[in-house]
C-alpha cells in the first residue's frame, strides 16, 4: 500500500523559478501541464506540484517564454485586494497590493463558542451568540467598506471562518464591491497584525499544492 501526502506552499512571482528549479532538483525532470486549474508538474520520482494564479488573467497576461515566467510575470502584477478576515475571536479588513498592506483596521470582538446545554439557558445563550455574530458581521462590512472606499478594489478576498466572511460580504454597507471577483478564500487563524501581514503575502503569491511522492506504508 502506498501513501501520499499533500501540502500547500505560497511564493511570490518573484521566487517562483527558484522554487520550480529546485523541486526539479530534489524531485528530478519535470513535465508541464496546463490545466484549467493551474499548470502542473509532475516529477520523475512521482511528487507533483499544482501552481495556481494568486488572480485571474483578466486581459493582463504575465510575459514569459515559457508556463512558469508568465505565471510568475502574472503574479508580480501590481493588483488591488479588498481582504476580509474575520473569526469569532476578531477581524482583520485591509487593501493589499504587491503583498503589502496599503490600508487595514485590525481589532477584536468576542462572540461565545457554542455550548451543549439544554432548555432555556441553551436558547438565551443562542440568541446572545446570534446577536453577537450579527454585531461582529455589521461592524466588520462597516469598517471594511471605510478602508476599501478611498482605493480602487479589483477582487475581494474572504478569509478565516468562512460564513462570517460572507456574511460580511453581503452587508449592505459594501454592496458596490458586490460585483468584484473573489479571491481563493484564505485559511487564517484569529487575524492580528501578524496574521494580516502574511496573508496580504500570500494573497498576490502563487499558492502550490505540492503531493509528496507515493511512500509505501509499511504500517
Amino acid at each position: 500500500m502506498t501513501t501520499t501526502e499533500t501540502r500547500v506552499a505560497f511564493v511570490s512571482g518573484a521566487r517562483l523559478q527558484g522554487w520550480v528549479e529546485r523541486f526539479a532538483a530534489s524531485h528530478g525532470e519535470l513535465v508541464e501541464e496546463e490545466l484549467d486549474g493551474g499548470l502542473q508538474l509532475r516529477a520523475a520520482d512521482g511528487a507533483a506540484a499544482l501552481l495556481q494564479a494568486p488572480w485571474p488573467v483578466d486581459g493582463r497576461p504575465g510575459r514569459g517564454s515559457g508556463a512558469v515566467s508568465r505565471l510568475a510575470s502574472l503574479a508580480s502584477q501590481p493588483r488591488r485586494i479588498g481582504a476580509v478576515l474575520v473569526r469569532r475571536g476578531g477581524y482583520s479588513v485591509a487593501v493589499v497590493s504587491g503583498g503589502a498592506v496599503l490600508a487595514s483596521k485590525t481589532g477584536t470582538r468576542h462572540v461565545q463558542s457554542r455550548t451543549a446545554a439544554g432548555g432555556w439557558s441553551q436558547q438565551r445563550f443562542a440568541r446572545r451568540r446570534a446577536n453577537q455574530a450579527d454585531a461582529l458581521v455589521e461592524a466588520v462590512a462597516d469598517h471594511a467598506a471605510r478602508i476599501f472606499a478611498d482605493h480602487r478594489i479589483e477582487y475581494l478576498a474572504p478569509g478565516g471562518d468562512r460564513t462570517l466572511a460572507e456574511q460580511v460580504l453581503a452587508e449592505p454597507a459594501l454592496k458596490q464591491f458586490a460585483a468584484r471577483p473573489r479571491l481563493a478564500f484564505l485559511d487564517v487563524p484569529d487575524p492580528r497584525a501578524a496574521v494580516l501581514k502574511k496573508a496580504a503575502a500570500d494573497l498576490c503569491a502563487v499558492r502550490i499544492l505540492v503531493t509528496d511522492p507515493p511512500a509505501n506504508d509499511r504500517s
